[in-house]
């Protein structure tokens, strides 16, 4: 009749040592959980000046902490119950190996090396399992400041840009790849004018500071200035969807899953098709585009390396604006003076100054290490930019050799947007996410994202609101969408 080995003796005999102690320590854990259920049943029924629905989420909240932290203290015994095994493994075998004895160095060697393998793993545990209290106690919080209002979908392509008219009515402008640009009802999601008139990509929407024009920056190497006449429809309740978001918050979603377009949903809007004026002189892609302060002049950037100041009455070039060593990605300007900002493929961005007809100068920009997505103004001084090289970087206009914050993410950073009253920095994303941190490099907030919600491919641009009751910041994507938010911005605030 075989018999069990040594080893295998020793190691069943451990096995069920640990099988043993791991009831016993769960048990255990019952019993107190017993036991502190009476005060937490006590601490509910106290008075309190906390709102019930307030508590009731704190109450769950520390719930999953409690549970969480239990579960990290189970895997915690049982990694320490595996070195000890180990050792005790490694203490008996170093006996005769081969018939060779090890010497006491080599023994000391061997099991120092494993069993720093499984501090590692360890240590690896203990972070991934506090790294996954904290994220579920910030989703929570996000999903309250920060909930999905309305979705505008509608485009049969992906949507570059994204902006938010300045004058009465409030509407919702779109770029897209479908070569379109299209006009929403920020209530009710409806489409409510198409441009047709660009042959190609349509990169950038923006919007005249002080009458009903936009502006497109397009791939047919042009630059489009239209008028449009809008009349909103009734509004209708918005749908709470709050409550619609899943458990998990970072669900994997294919990049097949695009939004379903049941046929043209822009086919019974009014159509544009040619505009008021067409600014040409480059020589690629036009990028993108932005008028200046008052809005009788706009400026272009182009993949041609350069961007045009143009007079928009009489669409006569002003001023060529060279300098970058690669193709230009962005521009803006300053929202009451006469600056522009582009950025560009060659990781610097260059301000350029109008404020003086006579003259106008320009500043080089050095910090990043790969392309500049885009840079924008913000209130006072300081200009924003953000980077291929996943950092955004804030920057007093008057220091221009170091920024005075850093934010590191780690994804790539598109065109990012500034919410100047309340100086809140939003940062679209290529891993699908919407990130919103301070001016000082401190994380606000992440957009809730889900299964059923969110964008489920990369976001590329962002535009606030900040007067609008229902959205006050919105995000557009390659998913074929455009999204409205609202953002809790007080609680968000208070949060920091």
């Amino acid at each position: 009749m075989p018999t069990e080995s040594g080893s295998c003796s020793t190691a069943r005999q451990a096995k069920q040592k640990r099988k043993s102690h791991s009831l016993s320590i769960r048990r255990t854990n019952s019993s107190e959980q017993e036991r502190t259920g009476l005060p937490r049943e006590m601490l509910e029924g106290q008075d309190s000046k906390l709102p019930s629905s307030v508590r009731s989420t704190l109450l769950e909240l520390f719930g999953q902490i409690e549970r969480e932290f239990e579960n990290l203290y189970i895997e915690n015994l049982e990694l320490r119950r595996e070195i000890d095994t180990l050792n005790e493994r490694l203490a008996a075998e170093g006996q005769a190996i081969d018939g060779a004895e090890l010497s006491k160095g080599q023994l000391k060697t061997k099991a120092s090396h494993s069993t720093s393998q499984l501090s590692q793993k360890l240590k690896t545990t203990y972070k991934a399992s506090t790294s996954k209290i904290v994220s579920s106690f910030k989703t929570t919080t996000s999903r309250a400041v920060c909930q999905l209002v309305k979705e505008y979908i509608g485009h049969r392509d992906g949507i570059w840009d994204v902006s938010v008219t300045r004058t009465q009515p409030v509407v919702l402008g779109t770029a897209s790849a479908d070569h379109t640009a299209l006009l929403w009802s920020i209530e009710t999601g409806k489409c409510l004018v198409k441009y047709s008139g660009h042959v190609g990509s349509v990169n950038s929407i923006k919007f005249h500071p002080s009458e009903q024009l936009a502006l497109t920056a397009s791939g047919d190497q042009t630059a489009h200035i239209w008028r449009y006449v809008v009349q909103l429809p009734t509004p209708q309740p918005v749908a709470d969807t709050s409550q619609q978001i899943s458990g998990e918050d970072e669900i994997e979603c294919s990049d097949k899953d695009e939004p379903d377009i049941d046929g043209d949903v822009s086919s019974d809007c009014p159509t544009i098709r040619v505009p008021l004026t067409s600014l040409k002189s480059h020589q690629g892609v036009v990028i993108a585009a932005d008028w200046l302060v008052g809005g009788k002049q706009a400026v272009t950037a182009s993949w041609d390396r350069t961007a045009n100041l143009y007079d928009v009455e009489t669409s006569e070039l002003v001023h060529s604006l060279t300098g970058h060593d690669q193709e230009l990605t962005h521009c803006c300007t300053h929202p009451t003076q006469r600056l522009v900002v582009t950025s560009s493929r060659d990781t610097t961005f260059r301000l350029w100054d109008f404020r003086d007809p006579s003259i106008h100068s320009v500043n080089v920009f050095q910090g990043h290490t790969d392309t500049v997505t885009s840079a924008v103004f913000t209130v006072g001084d300081n200009v924003v930019s953000g980077s291929d090289d996943r950092t955004v970087k804030v920057w007093d206009l008057k220091n221009m050799r170091s920024p005075i914050a850093t934010i590191r993410t780690d994804s790539a950073i598109n065109r990012i947007n500034v919410c100047v009253g309340q100086k809140i920095i939003a940062l679209p994303h290529d891993n699908r996410q919407v990130r919103l941190f301070d001016m000082s490099g401190v994380r606000l907030a992440r957009l809730p994202r889900s299964s059923r919600q969110g964008h489920r491919r990369m976001v590329c641009c962002s535009a606030w609101s900040e007067d609008h009751p229902i959205c006050n910041l919105f995000t557009c994507g390659f998913d074929r969408q455009a999204i409205g938010w609202n953002i809790n911005i007080p609680a968000l605030l208070q949060e920091k």
